[in-house]
């Protein structure tokens, strides 16, 4: 998931945000329990309007984020304080955390969040970041051996976008070459977990390498400045990563921000499907 250099005004923002959430007596909650009696997870009350505000905020044309009730983050160790207590009060229904990438690097902060999460009945899942100079079964085998099998935690996801800024691997195979690695990722991450796995991914990069020829995924699309149906035509979506300059109470710093595809009843319904 990309990251936002841009630091400026945010303590600021967030404390204006988090000033106006308090006037208004807090986000508004529904009291609905997502739970999933086979994960043994329960995400509590769901709150029906976040509280969010973004550091480079998009004025939306056509159906924005906000015409979806369900919304969460995603972080890794450049989140290096997050109170997840706070956090889901104010909006955060799930959260993505990256715990690996390639085949030997582990997430610093993946652990304090996977646990930190939990704690706070935040559903929440783990991310993988593919490296296109190591194979699809090195890197699956590197995902299970760092990701716990867990009661209650969503499906595992894996990161796909091309990393031109790489010092070590620029390499961008062919379309059928990605295909077939990340199958291999897929099929072996799937079945250790027994969950349909999640592809996040960003427009150029579902393009080049066709990416819904992809089976047994559920795809989870960044569009920034776009409702998905714009920049991914005729495609169907799980997740939409709609911001990454995002503030949210609780979380320092700019995060990303995520909604599911779907109403209250449609995620409770999703997590007691999908969960462990």
């Amino acid at each position: 998931m990309k990251r936002t250099k841009n630091r400026r005004a945010v303590g600021f923002l967030l404390a204006a945000l988090m000033a106006l959430a308090g006037c208004n007596g807090g986000a508004h909650v529904v009291q609905r329990s997502a739970t999933s009696s086979s994960a043994g997870i329960v995400a509590g009350p769901v709150v029906a309007s976040p509280v969010f505000g973004d550091a480079d905020p998009v004025e939306w044309k056509g159906r924005g984020p906000f015409a979806y009730p369900v919304h969460g983050i995603d972080v890794s160790r450049y989140q290096t304080s997050v109170d997840w207590t706070t956090a889901r009060a104010y909006g955060v229904s799930f959260a993505f955390i990256k715990a690996t990438e390639g085949a030997d690097h582990a997430d610093s902060g993946f652990q304090r969040h996977w646990y930190g999460a939990a704690q706070a009945g935040v559903p929440r899942g783990a991310y993988h970041f593919y490296y296109f100079c190591r194979s699809a079964a090195e890197q699956a085998r590197w995902f299970i051996a760092n990701v716990p099998r867990e009661r209650g935690a969503l499906p595992p996801v894996l990161d796909l976008e091309w990393n031109a800024g790489s010092r070590t691997c620029p390499h961008r195979p062919d379309a059928n070459t990605v295909l077939s690695e990340v199958q291999t990722f897929l099929n072996m991450v799937g079945s250790y977990y027994d969950q349909q796995p999640i592809v996040y991914t960003t427009p150029d990069f579902w393009e080049h390498n066709q990416l819904w020829r992809l089976h047994g995924a559920q795809p989870w699309l960044r569009s920034v400045a776009a409702h998905p149906s714009e920049r991914y035509p005729g495609e169907d979506w799980t997740f939409w990563q709609y911001s990454g300059t995002g503030l949210v109470p609780g979380v320092a710093g700019q995060v990303d921000l995520n909604t599911f595809a779907g109403s209250h009843r449609d995620w409770a319904a999703w997590v007691a499907d999908q969960s462990l």
